[in-house]
């Protein structure tokens, strides 16, 4: 009996020893023991690699200099001991301090030990997953993107579709105004009445273009822009923008790289955030940056140049910041605001291959930055704008929509030129065999086998030495004319289509 008492003492005594070697050298856990008052009792060597602390330093210590400033002081680490002493166990993800003052994220089980049904103390575990829920919180905003890209591509085919079909009405009312201002008397009520529909019409025309602009389906020139030398040229309609009671202040880089955007657009974009920035104010400072910029985030990395616009207003509310990119969407009063401003911001940065950030803090303002990639080549020189002019010759006007065409021969003929009207490409192409054209202006939207930039691209081939020049009011077929074509944007003016023919290679 005895030397079988002994056998069992070895057996314990050796049993205990394997478990604290294992208990002693697990790396990844902090596993130790407190006192029924929250006292460290005992240490591994993963709680020394985790919190920093050496056997000596930590054993004897309360466990709550784990716990950051703010749960000390609202009595955190009482409470999870109450927890588990109530319900025999804790368990929680949070904040950790280490030795060194720096923070980690922990998931935390603290079990109650008892002998002879007395609560002896507590085994805690704590294992650092701070690159588990960074990992986590990366996917997070994937998917977050990601729902927030194809919420944005459903609005933009909407507003696409109907901004189309207004951009075709707009260009019937615009065009019809000028034939009306030739035909009428100098009766100050006519005038009046056409001055308010053109005012009208340019307010609408200005609308879709914003729509166009957000849903990434408007028919953009891009050029090579130094984008220093733009915000100073808007510098006076910035001002004259925000009124006396804000400051207008410019911190823009020396060396900034030039971008490949629409000069319009981006002085549009430029604006919206200005007025909306001044809207935020009761005055104050807005200030406009530009900088160069790195990005290495696994969406966006490389090389942009940075175009911010800060407020020192009241902020967006955490609930809203989500939603401030839709279109229509608005928090100012009504009549204040159209709710498509910022729309145009996010459609035009996206459509340059660029993308757009916020921050925001309520009180303390909020800073809008675009940013757009670099172009390596120099920004060339703007073309100065050519005055409108008489022409002559025969035109080929391909154009589906009878009134729309209507309307534009009028114009054309108003400079001085003959018009064909045809419906479609393949009219086109057989009006062209008759020969006799010298230049073919042509919708990119049309029925038929071939839409008007495939018209534009056979006779290119066939006839190089034709002139062609495009028309849209919204075409995803438009966005990959990149500069092969010049496009007229409709609605357009009478001098707007001057110009456009004068600028023709011959």
């Amino acid at each position: 009996m005895f030397k079988k008492d002994q056998q069992r003492q070895r057996d314990l005594y050796e049993s205990e020893r394997n478990f604290r070697l294992l208990v002693e050298g697990v790396a990844d856990y902090a596993l130790y023991m407190l006192d029924p008052d929250g006292v460290v009792t005992s240490w591994n060597i993963g709680g020394q690699r985790i919190k920093g602390y050496a056997p000596d330093e930590i054993i004897g210590q309360h466990f709550s200099r784990f716990y950051t400033e703010v749960d000390r002081a609202n009595g955190k680490p009482i409470r999870a001991l109450r927890i588990a002493r109530e319900q025999g166990r804790y368990e929680e993800e949070g904040w950790r301090v280490r030795k060194d003052g720096t923070f980690f994220w922990a998931s935390v089980i603290i079990d109650t030990i008892y002998e002879d049904g007395k609560l002896v103390g507590f085994a805690k575990i704590t294992r650092d997953i701070t690159e588990r829920r960074e990992a986590q919180l990366k996917l997070e905003q994937v998917h977050q993107q990601l729902a927030e890209s194809q919420k944005l591509d459903a609005l933009g085919q909407l507003t696409g579709g109907v901004a189309h079909d207004f951009n075709n009405l707009l260009m019937i009312i615009s065009g019809s105004l000028h034939t009306l201002r030739k035909a009428m008397d100098t009766d100050p009520k006519c005038l009046r009445a056409l001055a308010a529909i053109e005012g009208a019409t340019k307010r609408g025309a200005s609308l879709t273009s914003q729509l166009l602009t957000f849903a990434r389906r408007q028919s953009v020139n891009p050029q090579a822009v130094d984008i220093a030398e733009r915000i100073y040229a808007v510098r006076e309609v910035l001002n004259t923008g925000v009124g006396s009671a804000v400051t207008l202040q410019f911190e823009v880089a020396p060396g900034v790289w030039p971008v490949m955007v629409d000069v319009a657009e981006f002085e549009t974009a430029l604006v919206n955030l200005v007025i909306n920035a001044r809207d935020a104010m009761t005055g104050g400072v807005i200030t406009i940056s530009a900088r160069n910029d790195t990005l290495r985030d696994e969406i966006n990395a490389g090389e942009y140049v940075a175009i911010a616009v800060e407020d020192s207003g009241s902020g967006i509310a955490p609930d809203i910041l989500s939603k401030i990119f839709d279109p229509f969407f608005t928090t100012k009063p009504i009549g204040k605001g159209t709710g498509l401003g910022l729309s145009q911001v996010h459609g035009f940065a996206h459509q340059a291959g660029g993308t757009v950030k916020v921050a925001s803090e309520l009180g303390k303002g909020t800073r809008v930055t675009i940013l757009l990639p670099r172009k390596e080549t120099a920004p060339a020189a703007e073309d100065a704008n050519a005055a409108e002019i008489s022409g002559s010759g025969i035109v080929l006007l391909v154009e589906d929509n009878p009134e729309v065409a209507s309307v534009s021969a009028g114009l054309l003929e108003q400079l001085g030129y003959t018009v064909r009207k045809v419906a479609n490409a393949e009219a086109a192409l057989r009006e062209i065999e008759l020969d006799g054209i010298d230049l073919v202006f042509s919708d990119i939207v049309m029925p038929g086998k071939m839409d008007g930039l495939g018209l534009a691209r056979h006779l290119k081939a066939v006839r190089p030495r034709l002139p062609i020049l495009l028309a849209s009011g919204y075409s995803d077929a438009a966005l990959s004319v990149r500069g092969d074509f010049p496009i007229l944007r409709k609605p357009y003016e009478i001098h707007e289509l001057s110009q456009a023919i004068a600028k023709l290679p011959r």
